[in-house]
């Protein structure tokens, strides 16, 4: 699922057909590595997504909504400063290295023309974005890279620009057959689709895998062992790739999943997953990838941004975790208190033949068919005192199981919250939802509230869908809204769904009194499938019942309720781009 040079060509002509002239409009900073850039022209406006993410770097227009972050970081600034208003006038790119250089028309501090470029460079973890001032120098980068962090090449403000080292590879849209023939011979004798990623520039391993799929038809065959029919046909796909992207027949392509989830992306139509997976081909190389990267993307822009938020959730459950494991361990051994009380029967039944001294006392074990057992003595007591000692243990051992199973009890409850809280996070897609997670671990007594240093928090409503029914069906965003929504806004023939012992959000079919059909009760148990930790499962178990039904434990956490008279469906949670798209 990489994003190739020929692909990253693609991508500049669809971007150079519409941006070449526009304005920039508005530049956000939604992520640490992220950037989106709005444009107008005549008669139009977009937005372009330029990412240096490690897991996901990229360029492409995007449809999505982007939360944007309160306080703009200083790269936001600083673009702002430099490019607001500016006009695009050149994309390159160089050769099929994995790189564009936007070229903007400006006017500097005293009023003179000025050419600024912003080199997106797309290169797994060292990717990067910067500023690149009228004189070759960097202005700034979205990633600064000191000597410390490489030897090769630094980028900070004020050094010179300098491409990154070049690759020693071949361009695949001018082959030259013999030589790649040659270098694949002479090279490692590893499988061809490895081979070929180590030799060919601008494609990536999906490409290079159908390939291999062609010529050895799904074997993979090492390098050093293709026939010569073999590198014929090798070198003949290879060209009339070329052609077709050449001539401007390449179609974007996307692999699909049984379940639904995109799992890679090209710019040709693919065989090598037979019938496992569905290839789809789709109008445009930016819709290829906002649909690929849309909700990875907004699960990654969020961790970002709540970085410390999950750290402390992770920390929290991870120290509730080490101490229930203790108090098990402790209950287990609670649990032989009863040979303490026997060793104490058994002092008693023979303290005429004990002395005071003695350490140890092999006795007959009359309640385990008379077999010999050996009692520890204190030599310093009495065989009273011994047997005393020996009762008083027993009722620690007794009080303690009593204790432990209430603490142990506790503990899970706490925990099971915390990992409710984790699921809400990891879900979260926008700043106040965030907020209010925060808000209610405050309320939790779990953080302190410094609102005066933090956003304040917003009143969210549920999240809202309607069915194909036109019945309304609402979801909890956070424990302490789903139990508003369960136990205060709804009615008590309203129908509520919540996957079966899985963390997932309340749901609830606002009826107003009418029969619910069954497609609108399947497409709730979908919402709330999707909504829960099970939304990657293929399949997941929804309960749903009246609301009557649901009642709320007595001092339990935000979040927790216990239900009856349910019915169970078993849900694809990948249903739900079908009904609600990528909501």
């Amino acid at each position: 699922m990489a994003l190739d040079g020929i692909t990253l060509s693609m991508l500049k002509n669809e971007i150079c057909e519409k941006l070449i002239g526009a304005r920039v409009d508005k530049i956000h900073q939604p992520s640490k590595e992220e950037l989106v850039m709005s444009f107008r022209w005549n008669g139009g406006n977009g937005k372009l997504l330029i990412s240096a993410s490690a897991s996901a770097p990229r360029i492409h227009f995007t449809e999505a909504a982007v939360d944007n972050p309160k306080n703009p970081p200083m790269f936001c600034m600083l673009m702002r400063k430099h490019l607001s208003g500016a006009k695009l006038v050149e994309i390159e790119q160089f050769g099929l290295e994995r790189m564009l250089h936007l070229s903007f028309s400006t006017y500097n501090e005293f009023g003179d023309p000025v050419i600024i470029k912003l080199a997106v460079e797309i290169m797994g973890r060292h990717s990067n974005i910067m500023l690149i001032g009228p004189d070759g120098r960097i202005i700034d980068a979205i990633k600064r890279v000191t000597a410390d962090m490489s030897s090769v090449r630094q980028v900070m403000p004020g050094m010179t620009y300098v491409f990154p080292p070049a690759q020693n590879k071949m361009n695949t849209l001018d082959i030259d057959g013999m030589g790649l023939i040659e270098r694949l011979k002479n090279g490692r004798d590893i499988p061809l689709s490895k081979a070929l990623m180590e030799n060919l520039d601008g494609v990536s391993p999906i490409v290079c895998r159908e390939l291999s799929e062609i010529v050895t038809n799904g074997f993979d065959t090492k390098a050093h062992d293709l026939s010569n029919d073999d590198c014929g046909l090798l070198v003949d796909t290879i060209e009339r790739i070329a052609e077709s992207v050449k001539s401007g027949k390449s179609a974007p392509h996307i692999v699909i999943d049984e379940n639904g989830h995109p799992v890679d992306f090209t710019f040709m139509p693919v065989i090598q997953y037979g019938t496992a997976m569905e290839v789809r081909k789709l109008e445009t190389f930016s819709e290829m990838l906002d649909k690929f990267y849309s909700e990875r993307s907004g699960a990654d822009r969020m961790k970002q941004r709540s970085n410390d938020l999950f750290k402390f959730v992770i920390n929290l459950a991870d120290r509730i975790s080490r101490k229930l494991d203790v108090q098990r361990q402790e209950l287990a051994r609670s649990t032989e208190r009863e040979i303490l009380r026997v060793k104490g029967e058994l002092i008693h039944a023979n303290i005429w033949m004990l002395e005071k001294g003695m350490t140890s006392v092999v006795l007959e074990n009359f309640y385990d068919n008379c077999k010999p057992i050996e009692v520890k003595l204190d030599p310093r007591l009495t065989p009273n005192q011994n047997a005393q000692h020996y009762f008083s243990e027993y009722r620690k051992a007794d009080t303690a199981e009593r204790m432990l199973k209430k603490f142990i009890e506790k503990g899970e409850a706490e925990l099971s919250y915390i990992e409710s809280v984790f699921d809400l996070l990891s879900r979260a897609r926008t700043d106040d939802e965030v907020v209010a997670i925060r808000e209610e671990l405050v309320s939790q007594g779990y953080l302190k509230n410094h609102r005066k240093n933090s956003q304040k928090p917003v009143k969210l409503a549920p999240k809202e869908y309607i069915s194909t029914d036109g019945f309304r069906i609402l979801c909890g965003r956070n424990n302490i809204q789903n139990d508003k929504l369960t136990f205060k806004d709804s009615k008590k023939y309203d129908i509520w769904f919540h996957t079966q012992k899985i963390h997932g959000s309340h749901t609830v079919i606002v009826t107003e009194g009418r029969e619910v059909p069954e497609s609108t009760l399947e497409q709730a148990a979908i919402i709330a499938a999707y909504n829960s930790k099970g939304r990657e499962s293929s399949l997941v178990p929804v309960d749903y019942t009246e609301i009557k039904n649901v009642k709320k434990p007595s001092g339990s956490a935000p979040g927790k309720a216990v239900y009856e008279h349910y019915k169970t469906a078993y849900i694809r949670p990948a249903q739900f781009e079908k009904y609600f798209g990528s909501k």
